[in-house]
C-alpha cells in the first residue's frame, strides 16, 4: 500500500526518519491561529498518531514566527458575531488540539520555537512535552496592552511551567522576553542559536526515538496526571500505569532491560536505552 500523504491548507507536514515536522503555515499572519488552522491541526494530530512512520512530532511555524497567537479578525471578531453554537464549536476545536490532544498524545512532542510566540501560542507550546527555542525568539503576553486579560487557558499554561513571579510580571506588564530568558524561566528546556535550532531539535528527537514507545507514553502521561493527585491516589495510579505498560509492551522492555543489565552485563541504565533489537518481540 502507498504511504499516506498529508495536504492541509494551513499546516505543512514533512515526515523524515521517524520525525514529523508540523509547521503552522500562515506566515503572512505570523502563523496566527484561525478557526480553519485549528481544524487542520486537530486533523493533523489525529492522522499522525495513527501513522507508524512517525515516532516523534515536532511543532513549529513557517517563516520567522512560531505563532503570533490567535487571529484577532478570524477567531474573535467574526466568531463573536456568529451563532452561539458556532462559537462553542470553534472554542472546542481550539482546545482539542492545543492542549487536550497534545497533553495526552501517545507520541513524544517537541515545540520548536523559531520566532515570534505570543498570547494563545503559549498553550500549544506548553502542551508539547518538551520545547527548544531560538535564543533570539521573541515571546510576549501583550493582551494587557490592548484591554483584555490573556484568553483561553494561557494563564493556566503559564502556571504549569514558570514561577508566579515571572508569570505575573509578563501578564501584568505586557513586556516581551527572548528565548534565552524563556530558558532561564524554564518555559522552554533550552535556547540555542537560531542556526542550530533544527539540529538541536533533531538530536533531541533522535534520543527519544531510541526509547520504548509504550513505556514512553506511560511515563509522560503518568507524570502529567499524577502531579495533580494526592500522594495516595498517585501511588495507586502510577502502579496501574506500570502494569498497563507491561501488558501493552510487545517488546517486553522491562524483561529485556533487566536481562541485559543483570544477566548479560551488556547494559548500564543511565548511559542510554537498552538494546531494543534484542527485545522479546524481536
Amino acid at each position: 500500500m502507498p504511504e499516506p500523504t498529508y495536504d492541509y491548507e494551513n499546516v505543512l507536514v514533512e515526515i523524515a526518519e521517524g520525525i514529523a515536522w508540523v509547521a503552522l503555515n500562515r506566515p503572512a499572519k505570523r502563523n496566527a491561529m484561525s478557526p480553519a488552522l485549528n481544524e487542520d491541526m486537530r486533523r493533523v494530530l489525529i492522522d499522525l498518531e495513527g501513522d507508524d512512520r512517525v515516532q516523534v512530532v515536532v511543532l513549529t511555524g513557517v517563516g520567522e514566527s512560531f505563532s503570533a497567537g490567535m487571529d484577532l479578525e478570524e477567531y474573535f471578531r467574526k466568531v463573536d458575531q456568529a451563532h452561539p453554537s458556532v462559537q462553542i464549536h470553534v472554542r472546542r476545536v481550539n482546545a482539542e488540539w492545543q492542549w487536550k490532544h497534545l497533553m495526552d498524545y501517545s507520541k513524544p512532542t517537541i515545540a520548536m520555537v523559531n520566532g515570534w510566540c505570543f498570547g494563545g501560542a503559549f498553550v500549544p507550546l506548553v502542551g508539547c512535552d518538551l520545547a527548544i527555542a531560538a535564543d533570539d525568539a521573541v515571546f510576549g503576553l501583550s493582551e494587557i496592552n490592548w484591554g483584555i486579560p490573556p484568553g483561553s487557558v494561557v494563564s493556566r499554561a503559564l502556571a504549569e511551567t514558570v514561577s508566579s513571579r515571572d508569570a505575573l510580571y509578563y501578564i501584568m506588564t505586557g513586556r516581551t522576553f527572548t528565548g534565552a530568558e524563556a530558558e532561564k524561566m524554564r518555559l522552554v528546556n533550552s535556547a540555542v542559536p537560531r542556526a542550530r535550532l533544527r539540529d538541536a531539535v533533531t538530536e533531541l528527537a533522535d534520543s527519544l526515538k531510541e526509547k520504548n514507545p509504550v513505556v514512553m507514553r506511560a511515563a509522560k502521561i503518568g507524570y502529567r496526571k499524577s502531579r495533580l493527585m494526592p500522594w495516595e491516589l498517585a501511588d495507586d495510579y502510577l502502579y496501574a500505569k506500570l502494569e498497563q505498560s507491561q501488558y501493552l509492551d510487545r517488546e517486553g522492555g522491562r524483561q529485556s532491560g533487566l536481562t541485559q543489565f543483570l544477566d548479560d552485563k551488556t547494559y548500564q541504565p543511565g548511559l542510554g536505552a537498552y538494546d531494543r533489537s534484542n527485545s522479546v518481540e524481536s
